[in-house]
């Protein structure tokens, strides 16, 4: 499959479950190649991503419901809930403030060039995921739910959440991406 191939299969799909088409380990190997692959700006690999699974999962989920105090449906939680995991996806800062003092002309811009190189790991492992015929939609609870998923999983000081992608297999097809108008594109020669 090309990576235009790829892309157009990439789709947000809420109907998940729990039967993966291809083993765990596979989905782990997915995430650690698109990690290790994607760029970041003066290589500072700020980019970090935790694969929840198994039962895991579950209590992900549940620990969102309850950082919410009810506020949130018990319904679309448990959409969430069953997938077959999570990809929570975090920007390590102390790197980040690392990268900042040891080339202080540009401190400012390696926040967005963090979160810059976060967005291209989301879309690669999500591209790679739909590749392999996996579901995936990505949530942005943080952060609402940071410190009770620090706890939850003892996640290192100074890493910042920035989104969750749950994944699973496909138990309903999402409707064709609409085409895009092409006004987007502004060619200058």
């Amino acid at each position: 499959m090309s990576l235009f191939d790829a892309l157009e299969k990439r789709r947000t799909v809420y109907a998940l479950n729990k039967q993966l088409p291809i083993s765990d380990e596979e989905v782990i190997n997915i995430v650690k190649r698109a990690t290790a692959l994607t760029p970041d700006a003066f290589n500072m690999k700020s980019a970090q991503a935790f694969v929840v699974m198994g039962k895991k999962q579950d209590e992900l989920w549940d620990a969102i419901y309850d950082a919410f105090d009810g506020k949130v449906a018990r319904e679309k939680i448990d959409g969430f809930k069953g997938g077959a995991g999570s990809v929570l996806f975090y920007i390590d800062e102390n790197k980040v403030k690392t990268m900042q003092e040891q080339f202080a002309p540009y401190a400012a811009n390696f926040p967005i060039w963090a979160n810059q190189a976060n967005g291209m790991l989301q879309s690669n492992i999500w591209s790679a995921f739909a590749e392999q015929g996996i579901g995936a939609n990505l949530q942005h609870y943080n952060p609402v739910i940071d410190q009770k998923i620090a706890e939850l999983f003892d996640i290192p000081e100074g890493f910042k959440l920035v989104a969750q992608m749950v994944f699973g297999g496909i138990v309903t097809p999402p409707d064709a991406k609409p085409a895009d108008d092409g006004t987007r594109v502004k060619v200058i020669r």
